[in-house]
């Protein structure tokens, strides 16, 4: 044998797995150059459930501002309203009807991927199905009470029968009072009739009111920011998937609960609130698509420029969740055992 032979072997060897490493190691910015292509000169439609001006809307203009600076390919990003049935119209559209190919997602609201569970018979959808993105950050409620009521503790909550704000028996924020009645033993009753959160504030300061069952911190903030540190308004209980320490001694709800069913109870049904503003493209989407705009959407929440408006909006956008948080949020919510979810029907269909 000649004694070439075996050094002219190795240094073939050598060089193919060369060529395999410089094959690997250019294949990602293939794929970015793929998803590049599809993108390029494309409309994306980014869908919100709710009408123009509200905070959904303003959300959604925001990050389509931003967003298609941060896909490959840099597509065009077109809002398009599409309101109807409190955002289960969107939601049933995402599922049933939007193109499947990475052009179209949506910013929904957060109570709609639970409207299935909760026993919703218009929303004809599976939320565990549907590939969600993310959202610039999760909400935490409060009960308000205007400060001449008197109460001033869950303990007085329990004990005095207060006056609360709603839009209607099947709003969110009705439901939301009826839970925490159901856990907490508060008492407090609804008042229909005020179309929205705003209309109700008016009515609490003209003392038509006690308060309002559900008001999101990031909402007072930006509406009314002199409210609590003025004390014309105060918090009694907060409620959401974690503690607001700018809440300060306020109590957290699932704090003050001792039965395992109502913990299990109230942590579903304050589901929506983990999930904030949250984002979602169609089932069956391509995942390298899906994939893109994930980080597309978090290059995005990063965005100084994404951030400073925010800021200057006064949206919350400061403590942004992934799409796998989202995903594991929603799934949990649907494993509950089945004595949970027949009283999550009995509360939300009074």
């Amino acid at each position: 044998m000649s004694p070439t032979r075996p050094r002219r072997e190795s240094i073939a060897g050598l060089l193919l797995m060369v060529s395999s490493a410089l094959a690997g190691l250019t294949a990602p910015p293939a794929r970015a150059d793929g998803l590049a292509d599809f993108y390029k000169g494309k409309t994306v439609a980014l869908v919100v459930g709710s009408s123009t001006g509200g905070g959904y809307d303003t959300m959604t203009r925001a990050i389509a501002r931003f967003i298609g600076k941060h896909v490959p390919g840099n597509p065009t990003v077109v809002v398009r309203n599409m309101p109807g049935a409190g955002g289960i119209t969107a939601m049933n559209y995402i599922y049933n009807a939007a193109e499947r190919d990475g052009t179209v997602l949506a910013l929904v609201q957060n109570n709609t991927p639970l409207e299935p569970l909760f026993g919703t018979k218009q929303a004809r959808y599976d939320a565990t199905r549907l590939n969600w993105l993310g959202t610039p950050s999760f909400e935490v409620a409060m009960v308000l009470l205007w400060h001449t009521v008197p109460v001033s503790s869950v303990e007085d909550l329990r004990a005095r029968e207060t006056q609360m704000g709603a839009s209607g028996a099947n709003s969110t924020p009705a439901f939301y009072a009826r839970l925490l009645n159901a856990t907490l033993g508060t008492r407090m009753k609804l008042v229909n009739g005020y179309p929205g959160q705003n209309e109700a504030l008016l009515a609490m300061e003209r003392g038509e009111l006690d308060g309002y069952p559900s008001v999101f911190q990031s909402a007072l903030t930006s509406t009314r920011p002199t409210w609590l540190p003025a004390k014309l308004a105060k918090a009694i209980v907060q409620y959401g998937p974690e503690r607001l320490a700018e809440l300060g001694n306020v109590p957290f709800a699932p704090d003050l609960l001792t039965n395992e069913d109502d913990k299990l109870l109230m942590q579903v049904g304050f589901a929506p609130l983990s999930l904030g503003r949250p984002l979602v493209m169609p089932p069956e989407a391509p995942p390298d698509r899906i994939g893109a705009m994930r980080k597309a959407l978090a290059d995005t929440f990063a965005d100084p420029e994404f951030l400073a408006e925010g800021e200057r909006m006064g949206l919350a956008v400061n403590a942004p969740r992934t799409g796998a948080q989202l995903q594991d949020v929603i799934a949990r919510a649907y494993q509950s055992p089945p004595r949970i979810i027949e009283r999550l029907h009995r509360l939300n269909n009074p």
